[in-house]
């Protein structure tokens, strides 16, 4: 099995403890791997636990889980109905209809898709926090999961950019203004929830609190996104116009 050039790290089980690899693709031209070593914790980045006699590869199934539990990057093994999978999902969702947005609007805006490409980067990290409980983490754990708050103000520096380009809102606008902006508007509500998982797992000290805060900044930043997308499209944002009763004239 053909492993992707961006891949860059695995992880494994050993005496019910993960042992962690970092490894960064010299090939890779992305800058932000280039930077930092993110750490990937879903489930696509688990899979290289035993070598494939057959192929002479990593094999993509486990069989760990198939009991309905899974490891945290601490070596926990926690239910996959608990809540820091439930936030992990959220945020993987989350990633994903990015990744489908990107497709949609490719070629729209060369800079939106940097940008854009980096957030599903950040959002591999986020996962690699809220896998990370403080509860069970060793120091090595914690130091190889902060998170950074710059990433927040990165955000806050492009929604303000790509602000300037836009009308004041005077209105609430309803999630429309074509196919584009449409995406974004999904991935925003997607985003909200999994800021909604995340937050028991912060209020209970276990995450940094700003991931939450990431989260909280990246859905504002995709509701820009989806205002910009409409208006480059040229198409029109509806907005929000309370509803009236239609009244039928009554026979006589």
């Amino acid at each position: 099995m053909a492993m992707s050039r961006e891949l860059c790290c695995f992880l494994w089980l050993r005496n019910t403890e993960y042992k962690f690899i970092a490894s960064i693709f010299k090939n890779s031209g992305h800058a932000y791997f280039k930077s930092r070593t993110p750490v990937c914790v879903t489930s696509q980045f688990r899979q290289f636990s035993r070598e494939d006699g057959r192929h002479g590869g990593p094999k993509i199934y486990t069989r760990t889980g198939d009991g309905g539990k899974s490891y945290l990057f601490t070596g926990e093994r926690r239910p996959k109905d608990d809540m820091v999978f439930e936030a992990l999902g959220s945020t993987d969702e989350l990633s994903c209809n990015i990744g489908l947005a990107r497709v949609i609007v490719k070629g729209l805006t060369d800079q939106l898709d940097v940008e854009l490409e980096k957030i599903q980067c950040v959002l591999q990290d986020v996962g690699s926090a809220v896998a990370t409980p403080k509860s069970s983490a060793r120091e090595a754990h914690l130091k190889r999961t902060e998170f950074s708050p710059e990433l927040v103000d990165e955000l806050e520096e492009w929604i303000d950019k790509h602000t300037e380009h836009l009308p004041p809102l005077k209105n609430f606008i309803l999630p429309s203004g074509g196919q584009s902006s449409a995406y974004f508007h999904v991935a925003r509500a997607i985003c909200r929830r999994a800021e909604r998982r995340v937050y028991p797992l912060i209020s209970a000290g276990e995450v940094d609190p700003d991931v939450l805060k990431y989260l909280n900044r990246l859905s504002d930043y995709l509701f820009t996104v989806a205002r910009l997308t409409a208006k480059i499209d040229g198409k029109e944002e509806k907005i929000y116009r309370k509803p009236r009763p239609e009244r039928h004239s009554e026979s006589v």
